[in-house]
């Protein structure tokens, strides 16, 4: 009889398994665990950590992701790691070239997570960029057009599904017009769903993506109480109505500041919301414990989803991925400011307190 799985990412803390966090990990069997700039020093420590997280719980399907989506946003870096562009490089490209940069991007960063058995990235972004898009998101962003962030966006997990990698479109259903990093408070969405409906667009289109991840925003024509990730309204009237989408839903990270409430309650809060699963992202043992505790295991429509993910994870393309083709393309430099790294600011923000 197989062990139920807990509805949860969860993660560590250093480039190796501490013995509570092995303790934690095969008691509670997680679906997956994320690795983030602070687990990462080299590809042989990242291919051995990943190895030992896989002999913790005793399962080869437990999903290891990461954030790779390029640019700014980039856990493998150096190393022999390819250099992957920030998504706005390959939005702004004329449409052949961007498709084609598109497939080439997704196939390198497939071949860096492959490597190192890595099997799921967080990734690709399908947000559209405003002018007032908030600079957490910044540069990450096919661009502005909707009807080209969901063609470049659908080959891009067209091409990791291809080659055996489980992606995760983010941030369900769109996190464009947050002005304010979620990390640090609760982004206010203000305009009608009319409006919001170009916002959709690009997850419309990619509805039938494996897995999703939802965007920590407060849509207040659809919910004036609870961010779309605790918002029952949001994920069924909008996420799994309007949008239609079908994948595994998790919840974006809930160490984040715009969720309020202890892990506990932001753990049941999102599970009864419609989420499949959470991420707890600090790796402190505290937070591990109190998720774990409070975390329900896969329900039986998520572990279908979850079939299907692993059926995923069995492909193997063995196609040539050609770096030089992919920058010139789309150039070789790029600039960005590492330390406003998303996830990794609110590490870095733990970090000092501690």
């Amino acid at each position: 009889m197989e062990r139920p799985i807990l509805a949860a990412f969860l993660s560590c803390k250093e480039t190796s398994l501490t013995d509570e966090e092995k303790k934690i990990f095969a008691k509670y069997n997680p679906l997956g665990i994320t690795l983030f700039g602070r687990n990462i020093s080299s590809s042989e420590q990242v291919k051995k950590l990943c190895s030992e997280i896989k002999e913790t719980v005793e399962r080869d399907d437990i999903l290891i992701a990461v954030d790779q989506e390029g640019g700014r946003v980039r856990r493998l870096q150096g190393n022999g790691f390819y250099d992957e562009v920030s998504q706005s490089r390959i939005g702004a490209l004329p449409c052949n070239e961007a498709r084609q940069a598109a497939v080439l991007h997704s196939q390198l960063i497939c071949h860096d997570l492959e490597k190192v058995g890595l099997n799921m990235n967080f990734a690709p972004v399908l947000d559209l960029d405003y002018e007032y898009t908030t600079l957490a998101l910044k540069g990450r962003c096919l661009g502005s057009n909707p009807q080209k962030v969901a063609d470049l966006g659908k080959l891009m997990v067209n091409t990791y599904v291809k080659n055996g990698i489980c992606p995760c479109i983010k941030h369900l259903p769109g996190h464009g017009r947050a002005k304010c990093d979620p990390h640090l408070g609760l982004p206010i969405i203000s305009d009608d769903l009319k409006t919001l409906e170009n916002d959709f667009f690009p997850f419309q289109k990619l509805f039938d993506a494996p897995a999703g991840m939802t965007a920590h925003i407060l849509i207040e024509k659809i919910d004036d109480a609870f961010p779309t990730t605790l918002s029952s309204k949001v994920i069924q009237n909008v996420i799994r109505g309007i949008i239609n989408f079908k994948g595994l839903l998790l919840s974006d990270a809930l160490d984040m500041k715009a969720l309020k409430g202890t892990f506990s309650e932001k753990v049941r809060a999102a599970l009864d919301a419609g989420c499949e699963a959470i991420c707890y992202c600090s790796g402190q043992k505290d937070g591990l414990l109190e998720v774990c505790e409070n975390c329900t295991n896969l329900a039986d429509n998520s572990l279908i989803k979850f079939a299907n993910i692993k059926n995923i994870l069995q492909n193997n393309s063995n196609e040539y991925v050609s770096a030089d083709k992919y920058h010139s393309l789309v150039g070789n430099k790029e600039t960005y400011n590492f330390n406003y790294d998303a996830t990794e600011v609110l590490n870095q923000m733990l970090l000092k307190k501690q």
